[in-house]
């Protein structure tokens, strides 16, 4: 309630400022603030000037730049200098004068950060709001051919707005000899870091792997990938990946690691999980890297199982025990022959810990 009332104050400054322009506004506060110092004069037991003050201080720090903000605030502190001079001392308080330097001070870290970032006419929540709108957009799975499924599910840490783990996508049809097949190419990433610096990041390297998919042969998607990351040059950029790559006609698939926890295969068969082999080095590290590929077939009623290590990481165990963990739970999934919903059970019951970032990817074949 108090984040929406904020949301819709703050919007409706910025609807004035664009109004009256900064000069403007400033002008408007700055006759506000000297109506609120007559009226302390007036009204000296209710109104204490420099809790009143800080009233037009706030609106000012929502909507105008450093310039103008710090004229309001010399105004306003000549203001209140000019009612204590006429009332006295007994004007003023600890209180007050602490609530009005507290006010003073956020508003005018709020004009400079939108200053440094450049985003005076868009409220910089909005634009975290819209990035992480993208990301989710981007990690989204074109539909699939029937009798295929997939479920992807992610969760930021601790319930934040913005995370490192993404998924990228792509379903193209290959011409063949032997006819056209469907492929879907996926890779999920894990960004190092966490909350939005991370989630920043992500965004960017989406972008980048989305185009990549398709664009490369499979054995170089994640050496291109690596190339791209070494580029960027950033102080905290390395990433671990799984890459797969899946035949929706015939079933067989190609999953490559880069650092990252092995993929699981379930075969409806037996029931049972068989993990890949966990190859190559993170990405953005090294700059010459080799990625093995693990090759299989996904029959009717099998599964793939990709994670992130948000699902499985305990800080007290190994990490093969919280793997263990997450393949119990997915086994569940086996007896009654559906896997919807399972992305979602898994991530919500297999951590132990919701302060990393959590992804889990889910395909299966319907029997």
């Amino acid at each position: 309630m108090v984040r929406h009332l904020w949301g819709r104050l703050a919007g409706n400054a910025r609807l004035l400022r664009r109004s009256l322009g900064d000069i403007g506004l400033t002008g408007l506060l700055v006759a506000l603030a000297g109506l609120l110092a007559l009226g302390s004069l007036g009204w000296s037991t209710q109104l204490r000037p420099a809790a009143v003050l800080a009233i037009p201080v706030l609106l000012g720090g929502l909507a105008l730049p450093r310039r103008e903000l710090r004229m309001l605030l010399g105004c306003t502190v000549l203001l209140t200098s000019l009612v204590v001079a006429a009332r006295g001392w007994g004007m003023l308080s600890v209180g007050t004068v602490l609530s009005f330097l507290t006010v003073a001070w956020v508003s005018y870290e709020q004009a400079r950060r939108r200053d440094r970032l450049g985003v005076r006419r868009a409220r910089p929540d909005r634009i975290l709001l819209d990035l992480r709108q993208r990301l989710r957009v981007q990690g989204e799975v074109p539909p699939l051919p029937r009798g295929w499924g997939i479920e992807v599910e992610l969760r930021p840490a601790d319930d934040a707005g913005m995370a490192g783990d993404f998924v990228a996508s792509r379903v193209d049809v290959h011409r063949t000899p032997d006819g056209p097949h469907v492929v879907l190419e996926l890779v999920l990433v894990d960004v190092s870091g966490k909350g939005v610096d991370a989630g920043t990041r992500a965004l960017l390297l989406s972008g980048a792997l989305g185009g990549l998919l398709g664009a490369v042969p499979p054995d170089r998607f994640l050496v291109e990938a690596n190339r791209y990351l070494l580029q960027q040059q950033w102080a905290e950029g390395f990433a671990t990946a799984v890459y797969l790559r899946v035949d929706l006609t015939t079933g067989s698939y190609r999953v490559e690691s880069a650092g990252h926890p092995p993929a699981a295969h379930l075969d409806a068969g037996s029931g049972t999980w068989r993990l890949s082999r966990p190859r190559g080095p993170l990405l953005g590290v090294l700059p010459t890297v080799g990625h093995p590929p693990d090759t299989g077939v996904l029959r009717r009623g099998d599964a793939v199982l990709l994670y992130s290590d948000g699902v499985v990481e305990d800080r007290d165990k190994d990490l093969e025990v919280g793997i263990d963990r997450l393949l119990g739970t997915a086994e569940r999934l086996v007896p009654r022959g559906d896997y919807r919903g399972g992305a979602a059970m898994l991530v919500e019951q297999v951590p132990t810990d919701r302060s990393d970032d959590r992804a889990v990817v889910l395909l299966w074949r319907d029997y």
